[in-house]
């Protein structure tokens, strides 16, 4: 069995790879939709594909699970994602980690979606409430290489740069990334990864989407935009007060235990 995860082109690559060998293929992190092929784009159209291609569906919630009742193959409930895992070997190590926390409360930027940083339209529009938002923030703005660059041509570098309330910081690796995170009093973010983060973590997060594909801490501690400045500023001001449940069980373990069964 080949185990492939998520929605990358790589989770399709693997996919075919396992196929083309004439082996089963299990896709971890299956059944997320968020039912809108260019929110996200490219990665609605990934998952669906891998639906077709998989034997095996690990799904990360009941939610998960029903949006693949129309798919033949056999269906394993995770009840969360994996992502829960490797999170929680970045908190028993974080004592370990070196990285530098402002000494002012803050709040952490990172954006790296296709349709948000590639059309300069729309990325100027999330400057803005980026902006809007550092007024009244200290704002850690986490540079995705994509991100820099779109922010570099499109002339948008120079005036977060000058902006005395936001900080740009390079891309860290996942552990410095998740003490900055642990720290910090809320997460703006386009990213479905972050969201599930700042769920298990119980931190607030705006997500600066239309839509997503992920169900975790919606209607709780994080807030779907849509781009909305009345749910924006709702967000700004309510965001001390949400809160999330913590979860207990290890979705990889229950993937481990059920591969070790096939035979």
């Amino acid at each position: 069995i080949v185990l492939s995860h998520g929605d990358t082109f790589s989770t399709l690559l693997g996919a075919l790879m396992g196929k083309i060998a004439k082996l089963e293929i299990g896709h971890v992190e299956s059944g997320l939709r968020s039912f809108n092929y260019f929110h996200p784009f490219p990665e609605e159209l990934t998952r669906v594909i891998v639906f077709r291609l998989a034997d095996y569906y690990f799904c990360p919630g009941d939610w998960a699970l029903n949006n693949l009742k129309n798919y033949k193959g056999i269906k394993v409930n995770t009840k969360s994602n994996t992502l829960y895992d490797s999170l929680q070997l970045a908190l028993k190590n974080l004592y370990k980690i070196k990285v530098e926390i402002p000494n002012e409360k803050y709040g952490i930027v990172t954006l790296h979606r296709f349709e948000n940083i590639f059309n300069k339209k729309q990325f100027e529009k999330i400057i803005g409430i980026v902006e809007e938002i550092a007024k009244d923030y200290k704002l850690l703005f986490i540079l995705h290489k994509p991100t820099e660059n779109k922010l570099q041509k499109f002339g948008f570098y120079t005036r977060l740069k000058n902006n005395s309330n936001i900080e740009l910081r390079p891309r860290y690796d996942y552990f410095k990334f998740i003490k900055l995170m642990k720290n910090c009093e809320f997460l703006i973010s386009d990213g479905g990864s972050n969201q599930e983060e700042s769920s298990y973590l119980g931190i607030p997060c705006l997500l600066l989407r239309y839509k997503t594909e992920r169900r975790e801490g919606l209607g709780k501690n994080v807030v779907l935009s849509r781009f909305d400045s009345k749910i924006i500023n709702l967000f700004l001001k309510d965001f001390k007060k949400i809160k999330n449940k913590k979860i207990k069980s290890s979705p990889s373990k229950i993937i481990v235990d059920y591969v070790c069964k096939l035979k």
